[in-house]
Formats: C-alpha cells, structure tokens, sequence
C-alpha cells in the first residue's frame, strides 16, 4: 500500500544512522523522493471515488505523498532524477536510443514541472546536461548486442548445415584422381631414393676403382712388354 511506500523512507534513514553514515547523505534519504505524490496510489483512490458516487477531488493527496523535504542542494535534485529515471527505464519493452532519449526528457520536465527542484539550485543547463548524460549511460546499459556466430575450435572442421562434418582438404572427393602422397611417404621415399643413389654411386665407384686398377695394371703390362724390353727378352733368351 502507499502507506508502506512511504514507510521505506523512514526504514532507510533508520538504517543510515544506525551505519553512521556521513550527515549530507543522511540528508539525501528523505530529500530524493521530495514531496511527490505516489501516482499509482493516488490514482487507484481516485478511480475508487468515482465509482462510489465521491467526488475524486476530494481525496487527500498528502495521504499518498511522500513527507520530504524537497531536494536542498544539487546532489540530492541529481539523485532524485536518476532514481526516477532509473525505475522508469526498466519498464522500457524496446529500450532503443530515441526511446530512452524522449523518456529522459519527459520525467525531467516532469519533476521540473512539478516544482520538486525549486529548492535546490539545478539551472536549466545543468538539467539539460544531466539528459544527456543519463541518456548515454542508459544507452550503454541497455543497447542489443550483435549475436556472433561460435568461433570453431583449431583442428576442428566446421560442420556443414546438416550436421555432418565438412570434408578435409586432403580428402579425396568420389571420382577425383588420387592426391599425392601424405608429407612423411614422400619424405621417406625420397630418403629412400636419395640412399639407393648414395649405393649406386659407391657401386659405380667400386667398379671404376677396379676398372683404373685393370687399366693400370694393362698400363704397366704395357711398358713392360714395350719394344725394347721385348728386343731384351729375346736377347736373354726369355
């Protein structure tokens, strides 16, 4: 009811002495809601009135007011704005840029109108800094963020869209020719190559070491037979 409404005033200034908190905030339980009137309340008596034959102006709205006093310095004329605009953004279905803007605006023309900040020392250009300020931050607060797709973890393929898993690129697809060989054959194939070639060549070596000991040894059978060491051998009678 709008009597415990206006209960929670006196609760938290209760609650503030009792934490010892500093005087100037102290000051600003009472003062950041002023003298306003709770609509919800006073409009429901209203309605009551009227449909019971009363006249609805007859009904007493400091019953559903809360005591005060009004905000008495600029701290606590801030605090009254934010923690009204800060309730009435939370009723926001699309809280949009332009939305929270106009929002902003109405209820600081509303409480402006109503004469709640008459006794604090807020200018026009400090309410019209304030708008923007609380416009900016609600927006923050409030803005849609971007659905991003999940990031695939590395070595993982991506799915396709019915849920299969894409092909590797070294798959080889139906009626493709065979791809190369994987990195580590041909890796062993061409240490393999490379050590028949190492043999081979040993082998060709060998075989031309032998063939130059064959060719020396003809050398040398040469010079021994040559003309005159055979004209000697006949001589000797060799």
């Amino acid at each position: 009811s709008a009597l415990i409404i206006r209960s929670h005033v006196k609760d938290g200034l209760e609650l503030g002495r009792k934490h010892r908190l500093p005087e100037p905030i102290l000051d600003m339980i009472p003062q950041h809601h002023g003298t306003s009137v709770i609509e919800f309340f006073f409009d429901k008596a209203c309605k009551e009135a009227k449909e019971t034959g009363e006249d609805p102006d007859e009904v007493d709205s400091s019953l559903y007011s809360y005591p005060g006093p009004k905000p008495q310095t600029r701290e606590a004329g801030i605090l009254m704005l934010a923690d009204g605009i800060e309730a009435a953004a939370r009723t926001l279905s699309e809280p949009s840029r332009d939305r929270i803007q106009g929002m902003v605006q109405k209820m600081i023309n509303k409480v402006f109108s109503s004469g709640q900040l008459n006794e604090c020392d807020l200018t026009l250009n400090d309410l019209h800094l304030i708008a923007k300020s609380f416009t900016r931050i609600l927006t923050s607060i409030y803005h849609q963020r971007i659905a991003y797709n999940e990031p695939v973890e590395k070595g993982v393929p991506r799915s396709s869209s019915e849920g299969t898993p894409a092909s590797s690129p070294d798959t080889p697809k139906e009626g493709d020719a065979p791809s190369a060989a994987p990195e580590g054959n041909r890796e062993k194939k061409a240490k393999e190559k490379g050590q028949g070639e190492k043999e081979g060549s040993n082998g060709a070596h060998k075989v031309d070491s032998g063939s130059s000991e064959q060719s020396s040894q003809e050398s040398d059978s040469e010079k021994t037979d040559s003309p005159e060491d055979k004209e000697n051998l006949k001589r000797l009678g060799i």
